[in-house]
């Protein structure tokens, strides 16, 4: 059970930091219960309150990589905020939604447009060599990947759950197009720490998958 409180005051830290004008800018209360509330919704399996707070502790590991980890913690917050399992541009639109949010609350319009392009990073999650901030964003959203065997299959049914509309063949054929693409990728993670503590885990856990969804596919098996 996620802890509310506690996530309402990494909000406020990482918020707080951020904001350049707060002579007119409602409470950041206002911004952390109504994404707290959007991380809540019921067609969440995976992208709960659990997945933002694993990102957020993340980050929080990698924080020395980035070159504004406050504002990384913000993209965090917002890169799912909106989320329908069926739809395809969830990413932009959470961007969208963090453009208009942090400049009302009293953030940059550069800073808010650096949080909208680090959550538009997570469609490929391949920051451009020297993106520090991406780098972090992008390794703190894929550490799951590297999780152990339970906690890697719990992440799989879950998945899973959230596409519950779609039919098994399909399912299939979708999830191993998205890790063939993560595999085909030069690294899965960028910053140092990334590359030694967590590919070579993930790597084996996407490949396991795989094989598993190859051979649940083959009517021989």
């Amino acid at each position: 059970m996620a802890d509310l409180d506690a996530l309402r005051s990494r909000w406020l830290t990482a918020f707080l930091r951020s904001r350049d004008d707060d002579s007119c800018a409602p409470s950041p209360y206002r911004y952390a219960d109504e994404l707290l509330r959007r991380w809540q919704e019921p067609q969440r399996r995976y992208h709960t309150l659990a997945h933002l707070t694993a990102v957020l502790d993340h980050v929080d590991v990698l924080e020395t990589y980035a070159d504004d980890p406050d504002l990384v913690r913000l993209a965090a917050w917002f890169h799912d905020a909106v989320y329908l399992p069926d739809r395809s541009e969830n990413e932009e639109r959470s961007a969208r939604l963090a453009e208009r949010a942090l400049a009302e609350a009293g953030v940059s319009v550069a800073k808010a447009a650096e949080v909208a392009r680090l959550v538009r990073l997570t469609v490929t999650h391949d920051p451009a060599d020297g993106d520090r901030n991406g780098e972090v964003l992008c390794d703190a959203d894929l550490a799951i990947l590297a999780a152990p065997p339970s906690g890697y299959a719990a992440y799989t049914a879950a998945v899973r759950e959230e596409y519950h509309f779609v039919p098994n063949d399909a399912f299939r054929e979708g999830r191993s197009a998205i890790l063939r693409q993560l595999l085909d990728l030069p690294a899965l993670f960028r910053t140092p720490y990334g590359r030694t503590e967590w590919e070579p885990t993930a790597r084996y856990n996407l490949m396991a998958e795989l094989e598993m969804l190859s051979t649940a596919a083959d009517p021989a098996s």
